[in-house]
């Protein structure tokens, strides 16, 4: 049968792209310090520009934080649905080149372009090709990783931003990944990368010096995927049919909030954020969580799973009022509530029974 062929594996990434949109269609903002997100006291940055970053301002960031690293940080209101409109169009894009594309997020996809529709000879040259048509029909800048598997595409990418594309050929990927800093590496998280400091693991050469046994000694089952990464392998396909876990809408308040009234209300705005999402995406989750974060920071969750997904948003609102309930009055200041849904299923079929919540209370 021969060996399989060597795998083509583009990861596309815009650059800072909800921040990149906004200076797009606003040229006042061209060449500013933007944060996409709330200047408020409460508000937190949810993109910042490469100028912006060039001060430290990060994504996740509180604004108040944002704005002491650069005083002169312009803000831009969120847009969402047009953020959502230029990531369709990117998409379209992908899909003259390979029918698999994994999204991974608005701005961010895997494509396994290893047999590709418009039939160009190499993955550099077909990422080439779709950087270029992003530009031209959005006006923003992709940067491209190209290798031969997701953990090294994604790392390549990562290499040449912004609006720059890097290739890690067959045969390189070992020696590539030998002087980053673990923190680089995918499954590796500021915790994980806090314990492999303590044991003097801190670039993938060192990680590559230690034996299988020895990470699964100290990592559990994620010791081989660490044993592998560091000698650049990885076998994950590209899945174009990746199932998304869970979707949620949560908001931080510009006053912590004691009233249950006032709670609720929010906590009903968030449900019906969620309902949008899931019946544009046809996705309905049988397991609801409420987030609670508390005036001193601490979190709290309530969450609770039904056995067919809640598909009206009356019955998805119920749910989540009866978890946040759990924690009226509350004992201190509420910072925060959000409200997701998970353990997606099947959309029932015409004529199923509807599940409402009151119907799971009283079975």
């Amino acid at each position: 049968m021969g060996e399989p062929p060597i795998r083509k594996i583009i990861h596309i990434d815009m650059d800072a792209f909800y921040a990149s949109v906004e200076q797009r269609d606003q040229p006042s903002l061209r060449g500013l310090p933007v944060a996409v997100g709330h200047g408020a006291r409460r508000g937190v940055v949810a993109a910042a520009s490469y100028e912006a970053r060039a001060f430290g301002v990060r994504s996740a960031m509180p604004s108040t934080i944002a704005l002491r690293l650069c005083p002169q940080l312009v803000f831009a209101p969120p847009r969402f649905e047009v953020y959502r409109a230029v990531s369709r169009q990117i998409h379209a894009i992908f899909a003259d080149y390979t029918p698999l594309v994994e999204p991974l997020s608005l701005d961010e996809a895997y494509l396994d372009v290893t047999a590709n529709l418009r039939g160009l000879t190499t993955a550099s040259a077909t990422a080439a090709e779709i950087r270029a048509r992003i530009l031209d029909q959005t006006g923003l800048t992709a940067s491209a990783g190209v290798s031969y598997n997701k953990l090294l595409a994604k790392l390549a990418s990562e290499h040449r931003k912004p609006n720059g594309q890097y290739v890690v050929a067959p045969g390189a990927g070992e020696a590539f990944v030998q002087a980053l800093p673990v923190e680089r590496f995918h499954g590796v998280g500021p915790v994980t990368a806090a314990r492999m400091r303590a044991l003097g693991i801190v670039t993938g050469a060192d990680l590559r010096r230690q034996s299988a046994a020895f990470l699964q000694k100290h990592f559990g089952k994620a010791g081989l995927w660490h044993h592998d990464i560091a000698r650049g392998v990885d076998e994950r396909p590209v899945r174009p049919d990746r199932i998304r876990k869970s979707s949620g809408s949560e908001t931080t308040f510009e006053h912590d909030l004691t009233d249950p009234g006032e709670i609720e209300a929010k906590v009903i705005a968030m449900a019906d954020d969620v309902w949008a999402w899931s019946r544009k995406a046809g996705a309905f989750g049988r397991r609801v969580t409420v987030k609670i974060k508390w005036a001193d920071f601490k979190l709290a969750t309530r969450s609770r799973s039904f056995p067919s997904p809640l598909e009206s948003p009356q019955a998805l609102r119920e749910a989540s009022l009866a978890l946040i309930r759990s924690v009226l009055p509350p004992p201190k200041g509420v910072r925060l509530v959000g409200v997701s849904v998970s353990n997606f299923a099947r959309r029932p079929a015409s004529g199923d029974a509807q599940l409402t919540f009151d119907s799971f209370m009283r079975g």
